[in-house]
């Protein structure tokens, strides 16, 4: 009955740990969301850059597998490419190791206690008391639940008498195979609870109590760097090839970086005592902090000169099934993390601008492909046009829906209020884009009437067509290159300026259109050409709409 105490104690403690760690990093995703975003881009440049905003992020939220699931949610969408994931995972190995270090220096050096209890206080009120300071209260309030967890679990951890020593250190047969099986046990660990910095915790707490010598734990932590890479392998489910790929980088870099240090195991063992030579519980939890370190800095070392070649084996051994899979034409597929799995919503959002990008990109080749057409209106050109925006009309459906939804989800999660604005701000632009697909469609049709019933415009109105349509077109690539940021006072000016001199045109053509009835042209089509004038000019006014939007994110 007591061992069964001690085990539901160690559950709870654990438990307390975990979501500790869970609201710190919540809480910092409210707080910094948009400056994670800014990090985040940073990675864009070189290898190093990329290590360093892997390191950044992780050491920031306190979570490797949340780091290496966003990677992989990331590379799905496109914002990554394989060799930048390969650097991010590198840099979120080292990151984590920040976890081991604040344990080993606060958890068992101070009265934790005494820090964490004012910690939980100090945050409920911040969160409490003023709204914009809510992420940041659940930042120190999770900071405060750790460090009681990590106490309770000090204390929950039971005295073990010298025969149960002798017992574990048994485990294994001794030597190398004592190794290999507290690795195992690192490993299930972690499979368990999802968490390698839990792991790292309790390792850490079982070093300091005794439980398990330097050897073992560190043995365990190497178990605990192959078990985290669970998650990424289940955020890949459903997902495009690259993703599954930057999945299989996390589990061949962690399980590759394991086995060289299983066969090194003595001398980093040898490296560490040099560095930090004193030997007594308090000093064990340092030492192996230390290992964590040198461990995962030697791996990302190991692997540095080879990214390239290392990108070029995981791609030959995870085949692109894609093409095959997606064969059938206009068919949209978004697939994104569910809860289920440690969402960073605040970064998510940077999944949605790019595939508001991709739609802005599409809506744009819709309108290029209606001005060419108009150079040769006839029955054969205007069917394919027809067909072919019909098609891209249908995808731009099931875009929104899609893109909808999703921005639906990260709302479901905890955003700051500055990033649930800009959702709202993004759910607009998404409407405004997909009707922008409806009428070029529309003005397609109109274009198949006006030939089938041989209602031609003249070239005289094809002439004074172009330099409107030239126009919209013009504010079309605006919004596309500036589709995602914010607009600045100066772009927004020139935004109201270009959807003014759209206004001034469509009204010249509509005279145009209604002297040329007044001279004895035909009514019907004359009445044809202005409908598709103020179509055009619908165009203008949604670009307006979108750069409003624009201009209002935070």
């Amino acid at each position: 009955m007591e061992i069964l105490a001690a085990l539901f104690r160690i559950a709870g403690s654990l438990g307390l740990f975990l979501y500790g760690m869970k609201v710190m990093g919540d809480g910092i995703q409210q707080g910094a969301g948009d400056r994670l975003q800014r990090t985040l881009s940073f990675m864009t440049g070189n290898r190093v850059s990329a290590i360093m905003t892997g390191f950044i992020v992780t050491a920031i939220i306190q979570s490797s597998s949340a780091t290496t699931v966003m990677v992989v949610s990331f590379v799905n969408a496109g914002l990554l490419t394989l060799t930048q994931a390969i650097g991010v995972i590198m840099g979120a190995n080292i990151g984590t190791t920040v976890t081991a270090w604040i344990v080993s220096l606060i958890g068992f050096t101070l009265n934790i206690s005494s820090l964490a209890l004012p910690a939980v206080g100090a945050g409920f009120l911040m969160r409490t008391i003023k709204w914009k300071y809510q992420g940041m209260g659940n930042a120190v309030m999770g900071f405060g639940l750790l460090f009681l967890g990590l106490d309770f679990l000090t204390k929950s951890m039971p005295t073990i008498n010298a025969d149960d020593l002798a017992f574990l250190q048994k485990l294994g047969g001794g030597g190398f195979l004592q190794i290999l099986a507290y690795t195992g046990i690192g490993l299930f660990m972690t499979l368990i609870i999802h968490s390698s910095s839990a792991s790292t915790a309790i390792v850490l707490t079982m070093a300091y109590k005794n439980i398990v010598d330097l050897n073992s734990a560190a043995a365990m932590i190497l178990g605990a760097n192959i078990g985290t890479t669970v998650d990424a392998l289940l955020a890949s489910i459903g997902t495009k090839t690259a993703a599954k790929r930057a999945a299989f980088v996390h589990v061949l870099f962690n399980v590759i970086g394991v086995v060289v240090a299983l066969i090194f195991f003595n001398p980093l063992i040898a490296l560490v005592k040099f560095i930090d030579p004193a030997e007594n519980n308090v000093n064990v939890t340092t030492q192996l902090a230390l290992f964590h370190t040198v461990f995962n800095v030697f791996n990302t070392i190991l692997f540095f000169p080879f990214v390239k070649p290392f990108a070029a084996f995981v791609s030959f051994i995870v085949k692109d099934n894609d093409k095959d899979k997606n064969k059938a034409k206009n068919v949209y597929e978004f697939s994104y993390v569910s809860g289920s799995i440690r969402d960073t919503p605040e970064l998510s959002i940077l999944r949605a601008k790019n595939e508001l990008r991709d739609m802005a990109s599409m809506v744009f080749s819709m309108y290029q492909r209606l001005r060419n057409s108009l150079q040769n209106l006839n029955s054969e050109t205007t069917d394919v046009l027809v067909a072919e925006l019909r098609g891209k009309e249908e995808y731009a459906d099931q875009m929104r829906e899609a893109l909808t939804s999703y921005l639906m989800e990260c709302t479901r999660n905890q955003l700051n209020r500055r990033s649930e604005y800009n959702v709202s701000l993004l759910l607009r632009i998404i409407a405004d884009l997909e009707d922008m697909t409806d009428s070029c469609y529309g003005v397609s049709l109109l274009l198949e009437r006006s030939v089938r019933k041989n209602q031609i415009f003249k070239r005289k109105e094809m002439e004074a067509l172009d330099p409107y349509m030239g126009l919209v077109e013009e504010f079309l690539t605006f919004v596309k290159d500036h589709l995602g940021g914010k607009l600045s006072e100066e772009q927004s000016f020139y935004a109201k300026e270009i959807e003014e001199k759209i206004d001034m045109l469509r009204n010249k053509l509509r005279k145009l259109g209604r002297k040329r009835i007044e001279e004895g042209e035909d009514v019907k089509t004359e009445l044809l050409f202005i409908d598709l004038v103020r179509r055009i000019e619908k165009l203008g006014d949604y670009c307006y709409s979108i750069s409003n939007s624009m201009a209002h994110m935070n």
